[in-house]
């Protein structure tokens, strides 16, 4: 499927579906779920600012259902996951503003139709988008929202890795970082299914992944290489799963072998670049599923940068340099 094609030609089943029910109902509703599954498990097979503009208009036509007072429930909850979409993207554009509000929105609406597990998604972005900007006060109380709203099981697991685990570690709370690990350890091993596909879901690499970087954050280096080892090891290489691990693999080795850490860096630019968006990160997802910190948004800069007299050092410099702020690592939240 095509960005140019494939895109366009989901909204407009849902422009055919308003037309036979103008206020919305079963079909509506039916075809609007749809289309956010795609665009939710497709989400990496096309440029952010592409999906951005056509999960916008999705949202506005589906907005068009609603009635002041609400409307349908199933409508609403479209509405909030479109929103939280919208949140996802506008923090890899790096429009961190417009990424709380629509996940702000999300939050609302998922908590008015009683989606758990939108409501946790939501709060648990929200607290990524806090850290990413250095508000760990406010990204601890967002986790902590996001702790109390969520469902057993995966979904809760997910919150405690991708929330509080680092916030907490960013924190220096080693004993209460170590704790929300547990948990997460705990809801996954205990999940029937063990994973979820798409740009909601979650799985055993990406737990990897936020215990790399909580490691790293707390200074165990040689735990922190461990772990994102293992979750690169679990990733199609050159897809973004594969970039965000190795990248915080570059970082854990940065210590104490900076001339390989910059060579880390330089392999993950040149692989995302040529590699076309929609790749299959890891074995057991469905296309489009990368890790999710949107607070991922990693420049392939080590935790101390390379000498300057390593030559990858200096190649990994000047593509720093001469990388726009919107070409970046598509990481999700």
């Amino acid at each position: 499927m095509t960005t140019d094609a494939g895109l366009p030609a989901v909204r407009e089943s849902l422009q055919l579906a308003l037309l036979a029910e103008p206020a919305g109902g079963d079909l509506v509703d039916e075809l609007a779920e749809a289309a956010v599954d795609h665009y939710a498990l497709y989400y990496s097979c096309h440029p952010v600012s592409v999906l951005f503009q056509e999960v916008r208009a999705m949202r506005a036509l589906l907005a068009g259902a609603l009635s002041p007072g609400g409307g349908r429930t199933a409508t609403q909850r479209q509405v909030g996951r479109l929103s939280a979409l919208l949140g996802n993207a506008a923090f890899q554009l790096e429009d961190f503003a417009g990424a709380r509000a629509h996940l702000g929105t999300a939050a609302t609406y998922a908590d008015r139709c009683g989606d758990a597990a939108l409501a946790t998604w939501a709060y648990g972005a929200l607290s990524m988008v806090a850290r990413s900007t250095g508000n760990l006060s406010a990204a601890l109380t967002y986790a902590e929202r996001g702790a109390a709203a969520a469902p057993g099981g995966l979904v809760r697991a997910q919150l405690h890795a991708l929330a509080l685990l680092p916030t907490l570690a960013q924190q220096g709370q080693d004993r209460e970082a170590t704790a929300a690990l547990e948990e997460a350890l705990r809801e996954l091993e205990a999940d029937p299914l063990g994973e979820a596909p798409g740009r909601f879901g979650f799985d055993a690499a990406e737990l990897s992944l936020h215990r790399a970087e909580a490691y790293l954050a707390l200074g165990r280096t040689d735990k922190a290489r461990s772990q994102a080892e293992s979750s690169a090891a679990a990733c199609t290489t050159g897809t973004p799963g594969w970039a965000a691990a190795t990248l915080v693999l570059a970082q854990a080795e940065a210590s104490d072998q900076p001339s390989d850490a910059a060579q880390r860096g330089l392999d993950v630019l040149d692989r995302m670049r040529a590699q076309p968006p929609a790749l299959h990160p890891h074995p057991a997802q469905a296309p489009g599923r990368t890790p999710r910190d949107p607070a991922r948004r990693r420049r392939c800069r080590p935790s101390r940068p390379p000498p300057r007299s390593a030559p990858a050092g200096r190649r990994l410099r000047r593509r720093l340099r001469v990388r726009r702020p919107s070409s970046r690592l598509p990481l999700r939240l």
